[in-house]
């Protein structure tokens, strides 16, 4: 009688057990893994804290500080060829069937554990048992599926969690997430969101939203948008058991200024990605326009324009050079595109890490808002009155 359980399911029972034990390693990655321990995004109640642990040694076998290690990195050098698991370096063949051995080869990586991986639990616990024993718990959790519900399904429900984060978390969202999908914001990498509906992998699935607001513990940021890990957090947060330290800003809004201040540059770069995202909007409304009329380009330089519209709400350092050049030498047809264009190019020097003073960056925003109230341009100029009416009040 070994290969019966104690409990006796059915097998929709038995996919059910599955499914949920799955979705609880998917909750603790995404709510203590990602947001509290990588991100410091939030704080849980230690029970809560040492449960999510818990059970990720006995499901995963994966290591706190190493899995933070690694997933700042990841932030600090994504998309080059120092970033564990992009697919735009690596392939995303390589990265979602092979993501957990990138994992597991970057575990290795001293520097990394060392550069990123402090701040992380560092009790008796997590060093004499869930750090250093990590098979142990994987067997203990396999004994107590094979004992509840027998040799085969029991195998079968250990080995379905066994390949869940490989497969969604280390396959999917560190693969696909970075490979198509759509966007809110342009973060500066190549980050997508999956679906607008983050519940398979505990909404992880809004990865470009996640980019663009790493330290927030809410991942949604539009109306349709649903991050079942935030519902998660807002409960344990109502019950007393988290603490949420961050999320996303929201842009705020004053009456428009005759002249823009240092306030108004701090609401600029904090409410930054909203500004592209507006931008973009401005830059659609001159290239629609322009494009209409064809007069400023022959047939074949507007397809050419056509094929190259996806570059132009782009960093020019993200455009690769040869699209780079084709996009120059067609702007160069159409005054009012190159000029919306290149003025979208200066606007992240605003908040770029450089060595310009407060006083020197809010001169640079005074003379964009100047001479793009002066350009003409409608959509232009309309975009530069919402600049003025940013505020952190």
């Amino acid at each position: 009688m070994v290969f019966f359980g104690i409990l006796d399911l059915p097998a929709w029972g038995l996919v059910l057990v599955a499914l949920a034990f799955t979705h609880i390693t998917i909750a603790a990655v995404t709510i203590f893994l990602h947001r509290c321990q990588a991100h410091r995004a939030l704080d849980l109640h230690p029970v809560v804290s040492h449960f999510f642990r818990f059970w990720l040694w006995a499901t995963t076998g994966m290591v706190t500080m190493e899995w933070a290690a690694i997933h700042r990195k990841h932030h600090a050098r994504c998309e080059t060829a120092e970033d564990p698991h992009s697919p735009q370096v690596l392939g995303i063949k390589k990265v979602f069937w092979g993501g957990a051995w990138l994992y597991n080869r970057e575990t290795y990586n001293r520097d990394t554990m060392e550069r990123y991986g402090h701040g992380t639990c560092d009790d008796w616990v997590e060093r004499n048992v869930y750090a250093r024993h990590t098979v142990l718990g994987l067997v203990l959790m396999g004994a107590v599926d094979v004992a509840l519900f027998g040799i085969v399904p029991g195998g079968l429900i250990m080995l379905t969690q066994l390949i869940w984060i490989p497969l969604w978390a280390a396959g999917v969202i560190n693969g696909i997430g970075h490979y198509w999908g759509y966007r809110n914001w342009d973060a500066g990498d190549a980050s997508r969101n999956i679906l607008p509906w983050g519940i398979l992998v505990g909404g992880e699935e809004l990865h470009n939203n996640h980019h663009a607001y790493a330290s927030s513990a809410k991942l949604s940021s539009k109306w349709y948008e649903f991050d079942i890990g935030w519902m998660y957090i807002r409960i344990l947060e109502t019950l007393g058991l988290a603490e949420v330290k961050k999320v996303a800003p929201t842009p705020r809004f004053s009456e428009m200024k005759s002249t823009v201040d240092l306030e108004t540059l701090q609401a600029v770069i904090t409410y930054r990605y909203d500004v592209l995202a507006k931008y973009a909007k401005s830059l659609k409304a001159t290239y629609v326009e322009e494009v209409g009329k064809l007069r400023h380009f022959s047939p074949q330089d507007a397809r050419l324009l056509q094929s190259l519209r996806r570059w132009l709400h782009r960093d020019a350092a993200q455009i690769p050079e040869i699209e780079r050049m084709r996009l120059a030498e067609v702007l160069a047809k159409s005054k009012r595109l190159k000029t919306v264009y290149s003025m979208r190019q200066e606007l992240p020097m605003l908040w770029a890490r450089s060595t310009a003073s407060k006083e020197q960056l809010l001169k640079q925003l005074q003379d964009w808002i100047q001479r793009a109230e002066q350009s003409g341009i409608a959509p232009l100029v309309e975009f530069s009155q919402r600049l003025r009416s940013y505020s952190l009040v």
